[in-house]
Parts: C-alpha cells; sequence; structure tokens
C-alpha cells in the first residue's frame, strides 16, 4: 500500500518562498509514475497546481508559472514544490498526489 507525507508547510510573508515535500513509501516503482501537486484554499474548490512525469516533464498552472518548480529525486522516492514570491492567493492546503493516492496536506499561510 503507497503512503504519500507533505511537509514544509508554514507561515510566509508576501513575496516569500517555502519548499513542500512529498515522501512515497511502500511497495511502488516510484520513478514510473507522474506526480502531481493540488491545493485546496478555503472557499475554493481544490485546484491542481503542478505535474511532473516520469520522464521529468513539467507543467504549471497559469497563476503559479514563473514562481513555483515541481522536481523529483526518485531515489529518495520524494517530490518538491519550490514556491517563490509568494502572494495572499497561495493560502490553502497543499497535497501531493499519485494516481488515487493523497497525502494529509501541509498548510501553507501567506501573511503579512
Amino acid at each position: 500500500q503507497v503512503q504519500l507525507v507533505e511537509s514544509g508547510g508554514g507561515l510566509v510573508q508576501p513575496g516569500g518562498s517555502l519548499r513542500l515535500s512529498c515522501v512515497a513509501s511502500g511497495s511502488i516503482t516510484f520513478r514510473m509514475y507522474t506526480m502531481r501537486w493540488y491545493r485546496h484554499a478555503p472557499g475554493k474548490q481544490r485546484e491542481w497546481v503542478a505535474t511532473i512525469t516520469s520522464g521529468g516533464s513539467t507543467s504549471y498552472q497559469d497563476s503559479v508559472k514563473g514562481r513555483f518548480t515541481i522536481s523529483r529525486d526518485n531515489a529518495k522516492k520524494t517530490t518538491s514544490l519550490q514556491m517563490n514570491t509568494l502572494n495572499l492567493d497561495d493560502t490553502a492546503v497543499y497535497y501531493c498526489n499519485l494516481l488515487e493516492v493523497w497525502g494529509q496536506g501541509t498548510q501553507v499561510t501567506v501573511s503579512s
């Protein structure tokens, strides 16, 4: 059974940065799978943020392009989301996703 655990969230001022990580555990050939990050802000629907394929191709929601970078380390079964120039609209619980498996989420709060 695969499990995902996110970390790295916290409170940051507008313009600041955070790096989220997601570690996969269980019997899985991690390198074969596409990984995604989503976020869920209060009062809004959950939205897709970024994707990295098994081959390393990346894609981003328009609102985070140029500010967020998704990466992966297959040896460590980890995917990361580097978030720069954060703004108030980035406040949300961030989740990583692999197929139908979701982590518990990590809270990111951008506030002055």
